[in-house]
């Protein structure tokens, strides 16, 4: 049989591991945070951005985050129905409500106009996730923002290298949220980053994010307030120092393999791809096709046929109020409808161009059949 074709793996090379030995061997006592400054500093720069505070993950950078906004109990966040659930845990852990709202059909990501239907007087935020590299529509989404006074946050997970109006993900809204897991473009193995343009938000988030103790207290462990534990390790930041001197490549490599499926797949058109519209940038993290619903085919018809391939998939995300822990809201008819005929594709820095084709072989039989 062939061999197996992952749906993601990590590209780390020489340059990362040297860097991560170098922090593991000498990065203790006033050399703990060396490399943690570096990987802060060097994201910020690709970023254009003021701030940026290293985390645990992303969704300890969200939770710092929409802490740091005043988000607590009663409040309720609009987000999307379609997303992992690691952008609605946050909100609950701060005793406020998600509020679920539906998708674009070709973006994928939140509708901006099912967004300003949901605002109530107990809003307190709007996430903005740009799901598998796809960029929401900032410019609706923040101008709603501005016209109820609500904060937009961008939770760019799976957006780094996409870009909008020349912006890159992430520094548009009152504050972005970038994840470093082990599928990500870029990887510190597990490690996320808080990213923001107000010089209040970040001393308030960065006190947070230091078990409450703010940089300016002079007395030895005196928290100023009750704060979190989501700080990244210095050795993690070292691989990302290493893997963001890469960025451009990684970044290229990925919109490679985007560009590879289009030109295999949208013609018959029997599927959607990652969409790219004018003026925007898609990152392209996650090749997602969804197929038409005239041709039949199903997740798990898809499924079955990788397997039969030896071949790794990754399904859409089921919609967040079709899980047990939240209310059902079947109207979102777009993010209830889109999962039941969508996969993610294989997308890892190495795979070859026979591998591609071995993809593309499976869903071209699928559509003639």
């Amino acid at each position: 049989m062939n061999s197996r074709i992952y749906y993601t793996k990590p590209s780390i090379t020489e340059k990362e591991t040297a860097f991560a030995a170098d922090a593991a061997i000498t990065g203790w006592g006033d050399r703990c945070y060396e490399y943690i400054g570096r990987f802060e500093e060097s994201f910020k720069t690709h970023l254009n951005v003021k701030h940026a505070i290293a985390t645990s993950s992303c969704t300890g950078a969200l939770h710092i985050g929409l802490a740091a906004l005043g988000v607590g109990p009663g409040d309720e966040v609009v987000l999307a129905d379609t997303n992992w659930i690691a952008t609605a845990a946050p909100i609950t852990y701060l005793g406020a409500q998600p509020v679920f709202v539906d998708i674009l059909p070709d973006s994928w990501c939140i509708d901006p106009d099912s967004a300003e239907a949901a605002i109530t007087p107990r809003t307190k935020a709007i996430i903005a996730v740009h799901l598998y590299g796809n960029v929401c529509d900032m410019d609706a989404l923040l101008a709603i923002g501005k016209k109820h006074g609500i904060p937009v946050i961008e939770d760019s997970a799976e957006a780094i290298g996409s870009q909008y109006h020349g912006k890159r993900a992430g520094s548009m809204g009152a504050f972005g949220a970038f994840s470093f897991h082990g599928t990500k473009t870029i990887t510190t193995g597990e490690g996320g980053m808080f990213v923001t343009n107000s010089d209040a938000l970040y001393e308030r988030v960065l006190t947070l994010s230091n078990h409450g103790r703010s940089r300016g207290q002079t007395r030895q462990f005196w928290p100023d307030m009750i704060g979190f534990k989501y700080k990244m390790s210095n050795i993690q930041a070292a691989l990302g120092y290493g893997q963001i001197q890469r960025i451009a490549p990684l970044i290229a490599r990925k919109q490679e393999i985007l560009r590879f499926y289009r030109s295999r797949l949208e013609n018959p058109p029997l599927l959607l791809m990652n969409p790219e519209p004018m003026d925007t940038v898609n990152g392209a993290w996650m090749p997602t096709a969804v197929f038409d619903a005239a041709t039949g085919i199903t997740r798990e018809i898809v499924q079955k046929a990788f397997a039969a391939k030896n071949i790794d998939a990754r399904v859409f995300f089921h919609p967040l109020s079709s899980l047990p822990m939240f209310r059902a809201r079947p109207e979102n008819r777009v993010a209830w409808d889109i999962p039941n005929r969508a996969i993610n594709l294989p997308s890892y820095h190495d795979l070859t161009e026979e591998e591609l084709e071995r993809v593309v072989s499976v869903i071209r039989k699928l559509g003639a059949s």
